[in-house]
C-alpha cells in the first residue's frame, strides 16, 4: 500500500493530494455557537499534513475553518514546503464593483494569513444576475496581481464555465458533486472540462457517509442529525430511493470485497477514473472518525469492465438527478440540506426592477439601463395582462461590452439568462416561454447556439424561428426574442 496519496499538478506550480480533505465539518460542528480551539484544530490538519494529506478545502462560510488553517501555516517557516489550502468566496447576487471584490479576497487572505490564496474558488448563486463575470474579471486581475494563485469555481455548469472561458477568465477548476448517486459531472461538463484544460474537483463522493457498509442492507432512516447526511439523503430521493440506494450499494460492496477494499475507495475510485477529475474531497472532523489508512487503498487497484458492467447496471435503475451541476443551489428542488436556501441567502435580488406603465393597468415593463432605451425609445420587457414580451437581446453586458467576443454558444448562454431575468421581474418564468426567436451573424453556427437553447429550454419546448441576420453589429454573434404566457400569476 502506498504510504502517500497521489499527487497531480492542479495548475502550474500548485501539486495537490488527489484526495484533499474538506472542512465543511466544522461549520456542522460550530453550529451551536461553539467553536473549536484554532490550535487544537490545527494540530488535527497537521496529523493529515504529515500523512501526505496536505490539501485542505474550506470557504467563506465553512465556520473558522480558514482561521484554522491559518493557525496551520504559521506553523511552516518561509519558503518550507506548506500545506496547500483552497478556499471559496461565496458572496450574496449584488454589484461585484472592485471594492467589493478586493473585500472578499482579502478576508480570506487575512483569515488565512497568507500573501497568495493556493486557490481561491468562486460560487455565485444565480446567474441572471451578470454580475458574476464582473466579479470573475476582478479577481483576474488580482491573480494578475499575485493575490491570487490559481482561479477556480464552484457549483459551475457546463454552459457558465464556458460562457467564463470564452469571455476570458484563466480557470483552473471547477468544484461540483460528484458519486456514484450524483452522475451529472460525468457528462457535458468533464467533455469541457477535458477540452479546456480545467480539473474537476468532486465533492459529495461518499454522499456524507451513505457510500460505506455500514449503511448496506440498513432500514431508511427516519431523522437524520447532521447537516452533510441531510443534503445527501435529497440526493439519494433524488436519484429513485432508498431501494435505488441500496441497489448501487450493493453493487459496491460487491466490488469492494473482490478487490479486498471498503466500498468508500469504491466510491472514490470510481470518481477518480475520470479522466477530468483532478481529486475528490473527502471530510476531515478534526480528530473524529479519521480513516487516513483505508482512504489509501483507493490507489491499490482500478475498476475493470466487469466492475464498471456491474454499477453499470445499478445506475440504470436510478433516475438521475436534475438538472446540471449546479443546480441544487440554484432552483428546485434544491438538494440542500433545509431543501431551500434559507440557511445561505434571505433573498435573492433581480437585476431587473419592474414598473407600471402610466395610463395602463394592464401593462408593466422593464429596463435594463441600456442608453439606448430611451433613446431608441423601447423596453428591455414589456407585460401585458398574461404575455410578457421580451426585446431582442444581446450579450451586452453593463452598457457597452460584448460578452464572450466570437463565441455563439457563450453568447446564447449569457443571452438566455438576460431573458430569464426580464421574465421574473414581470412575475414570469422560463417554464412561460411559448416561442423563441433567434437570429444570427453566420448561419454555419447555427449548432452551438441551438446546443445552448437545449440547455435552457429541453424540457419546456417553446416554438422556435432561426433566422440568419448577416447584420449584426462587431462581435455579436446572436440575438434572442421571447415571449411568454403566464397564468394565474
Amino acid at each position: 500500500m502506498p504510504q502517500f496519496p497521489e499527487r497531480i499538478a492542479l495548475a502550474p506550480g500548485l501539486s495537490i493530494s488527489r484526495l484533499v480533505c474538506g472542512l465543511w465539518q466544522v461549520a456542522d460542528i460550530e453550529k451551536d455557537g461553539r467553536t473549536i480551539d484554532p490550535e487544537q484544530g490545527a494540530d488535527a490538519l497537521q496529523a493529515y499534513a504529515k500523512a501526505g494529506f496536505d490539501t485542505f478545502d474550506m470557504a467563506d462560510h465553512y465556520g473558522s475553518a480558514e482561521i484554522i488553517t491559518g493557525h496551520l501555516l504559521r506553523r511552516y517557516s518561509a519558503g518550507s514546503e506548506r500545506p496547500v489550502a483552497f478556499t471559496k468566496w461565496c458572496p450574496e447576487p449584488g454589484p461585484m464593483t472592485r471594492d467589493v471584490v478586493r473585500r472578499g479576497v482579502e478576508e480570506r487572505l487575512v483569515r488565512l494569513g497568507v500573501e497568495k490564496v493556493d486557490l481561491l474558488q468562486f460560487h455565485w448563486w444565480t446567474f441572471e444576475h451578470p454580475a458574476w463575470l464582473d466579479a470573475l474579471h476582478e479577481m483576474q486581475a488580482m491573480k494578475e496581481e499575485g493575490l491570487i494563485g490559481a482561479l477556480g469555481l464552484t457549483n459551475f455548469d457546463a454552459a457558465h464555465l464556458g460562457l467564463a472561458l470564452a469571455d476570458g477568465i484563466e480557470i483552473a477548476s471547477n468544484q461540483v458533486s460528484f458519486s456514484l448517486i450524483d452522475r451529472r459531472a460525468a457528462g457535458d461538463l468533464s467533455a469541457l472540462c477535458q477540452n479546456k484544460g480545467v480539473k474537476l474537483l468532486a465533492y459529495g463522493t461518499l454522499c456524507g457517509g451513505f457510500l460505506s457498509e455500514k449503511w448496506l442492507g440498513k432500514a431508511e432512516p427516519e431523522t437524520i442529525p447532521d447537516w452533510s447526511r441531510s443534503k445527501y439523503k435529497r440526493f439519494i430521493d433524488a436519484a429513485g430511493g432508498w431501494a435505488v440506494y441500496q441497489g448501487i450499494l450493493a453493487a459496491a460492496a460487491e466490488i469492494a470485497r473482490k478487490h479486498g477494499v471498503s466500498v468508500s475507495n469504491v466510491a472514490s475510485r470510481w470518481v477518480l477514473e475520470h479522466q477530468a477529475v483532478a481529486a475528490t474531497i473527502i471530510g476531515a472532523r478534526l480528530g473524529e472518525n479519521e480513516h487516513r489508512d483505508d482512504n489509501l487503498k483507493v490507489f491499490t487497484f482500478r475498476l475493470d469492465e466487469e466492475d464498471k458492467t456491474l454499477l453499470g447496471n445499478a445506475f440504470a435503475a436510478s433516475s438521475p438527478i436534475p438538472g446540471d451541476c449546479g443546480d441544487e443551489y440554484r432552483k428546485p428542488p434544491f438538494l440542500t440540506a433545509s431543501g431551500d436556501l434559507s440557511h445561505h441567502l434571505t433573498a435573492i435580488p433581480s437585476v431587473y426592477t419592474a414598473a407600471a406603465v402610466p395610463g395602463r393597468e394592464d401593462r408593466m415593463r422593464v429596463s435594463s439601463g441600456s442608453i439606448w432605451e430611451p433613446l431608441a425609445g423601447y423596453s428591455r420587457a414589456v407585460r401585458v395582462g398574461e404575455r410578457i414580451l421580451v426585446s431582442g437581446t444581446t450579450a451586452t453586458h453593463g452598457s457597452d461590452r460584448c460578452v464572450a467576443p466570437g463565441d455563439p454558444g457563450a453568447q446564447t448562454t449569457y443571452i438566455l439568462d438576460k431573458i430569464a431575468a426580464s421574465i421574473a421581474a414581470l412575475g414570469g418564468s422560463m417554464e412561460d416561454v411559448v416561442r423563441t426567436r433567434i437570429y444570427l451573424k453566420d448561419a454555419a453556427q447555427w449548432e452551438p447556439v441551438s446546443r445552448a437553447h437545449g440547455r435552457f429550454f429541453s424540457e419546456i419546448l417553446p416554438a422556435n424561428t432561426l433566422i440568419q441576420a448577416g447584420a449584426l453589429i462587431g462581435d455579436y454573434e446572436v440575438e434572442i426574442e421571447a415571449e411568454a404566457v403566464v397564468t394565474g400569476k
